[in-house]
């Protein structure tokens, strides 16, 4: 028998040994996997979660544009504190500014000038009510510019924003709520009591973070401004301009042309910052990346520590382990072996046992993704390399902190060991 195959049976026989261990004493043994469990669990869990929102969120991104550059008055943000002054005193953007985007930019390809009402508003066609739409006024670029298309009639036309006509393109949840068991074009629907002809529906979006992305009413801009002055006149974000380049590749050069000719038609001097706000959709990708990269950051430091409260358990159960065999430990010197036998042995013992409280800490993690693809319809997902990283760890955690116990296993004197009572 060679060597080599020696070592692998000494190896799985002290791999059967530590899990008869484990057998003989259930309840010490769980107890002392539950911190490595809780550890790898996360760990999983967290990548799952993590992965899952990251393919949401670009999904969600990229489902209205991936080269979006949008220009607004505000900065975009968050819930949180109160805007600064020198965003409450800026000048509106104004729809000539969209004009002259599309009129002096050599790099776009559509211009979408857009206003919305953010407040609640009344939708509805005889009994039926939508269920709180958002809605917007928009010209014939939107569908480009946005990457969202009508899949049922038609979308505005310049016609319809020159006379301002009483037409709307609809989502499906607007559809749904209003004619559930007919067609909705050619019907008519009223806004806040003035009513408006349904020319088309746009293209399913689906949900994201509990929103819809199909709950939406579109209206000509100059209907807009006629039944919703206020907005034009300055209560509110006033316009959104959002543009596309013609080309993927012009993306970044159409930011730097579109924010000179902003800031020439703003009169803005070299020195003074941009009085205006520039959304862009990997922008805004990034800065959710970056929340759920400090999410991840403070569960893996919550993974950590249940870690480290693993191993000190691991490695107090291996001294205890030593301790009551002593004797073992005795007889089996006398019987030849060596330092190095003993304390492979217990090292092993210690992998076997951090090994399989990783094995459960998976089993859990991946059951918690699965729980919430399946109730929640998030699609978490635990890449391999997780699952091989929960493993690895847990079996390094058994490596290191079983190394003490091995180590005092393998220095008992044979003599002294065998008159240990």
């Amino acid at each position: 028998m060679t060597r080599r195959a020696g070592f692998r049976i000494a190896w799985l026989e002290n791999v059967r040994f530590a899990l008869g261990a484990m057998r003989a004493q259930k309840l010490r043994s769980f107890l002392t996997l539950l911190g490595v469990m809780a550890g790898v669990a996360t760990v999983i869990m967290m990548v799952s979660f993590v992965v899952g929102f990251n393919n949401q969120v670009t999904a969600a991104f990229t489902s209205f544009g991936a080269q979006l550059v949008q220009f607004q008055k505000f900065e975009p943000r968050f819930n949180g504190p109160e805007r600064p002054e020198e965003e409450r005193n800026r000048r509106d953007l104004t729809y000539e500014d969209a004009l002259a985007l599309k009129r002096l930019s050599k790099l776009v390809k559509a211009v979408s000038a857009e206003r919305y009402l953010f407040m609640n508003s009344t939708v509805k066609a005889g009994r039926n009510e939508a269920n709180g739409p958002v809605i917007f006024g928009g010209i014939p670029d939107y569908c480009e510019a946005n990457v969202h298309f009508v899949q049922d009639g038609r979308f505005i036309t310049d016609a319809d924003v020159l006379h301002a006509a009483r037409v709307a393109v609809i989502g499906t949840d607007v559809a749904d709520a209003l004619w559930p068991q007919r067609d909705a074009i050619n019907e008519e629907l009223t806004l806040n009591g003035r009513a408006y002809q349904v020319i088309g529906i746009f293209e399913h979006k689906g949900g994201f973070m509990g929103g819809s992305n199909d709950n939406f009413v579109a209206i000509p801009i100059t209907a807009f401004d006629d039944q919703f002055p206020q907005i034009k006149n300055g209560h509110g974000d006033t316009i959104h301009i959002a543009t596309v380049p013609n080309r993927p590749e012009d993306y970044n050069a159409l930011i730097e042309e579109e924010t000179a000719i902003m800031r020439a038609r703003r009169g803005l001097k070299a020195s003074q910052e941009n009085d205006f706000a520039t959304f862009t959709s990997v922008g805004q990708l990034k800065q959710f990346q970056a929340i759920t990269g400090g999410v991840a950051a403070a569960m893996l430091v919550i993974a950590a520590i249940a870690l480290l409260v693993g191993g000190v358990g691991v490695m107090n159960i291996m001294l205890v382990n030593v301790t009551q065999r002593t004797r073992e430990i005795g007889l089996r010197k006398a019987l030849g072996a060596t330092r190095r036998d003993i304390a492979t042995q217990f090292l092993v013992e210690a992998v076997t046992l951090t090994g399989v409280g990783g094995a459960l800490g998976i089993a859990f993690g991946l059951g918690a993704a699965f729980i919430a693809r399946a109730t929640l319809q998030f699609q978490a997902a635990a890449p391999v390399w997780s699952i091989v990283l929960g493993f690895g760890v847990s079996s390094a955690v058994g490596l290191v902190f079983g190394m003490w116990p091995a180590v005092k296993a393998a220095r008992q004197d044979p003599i002294e060991a065998l008159r240990y009572e």
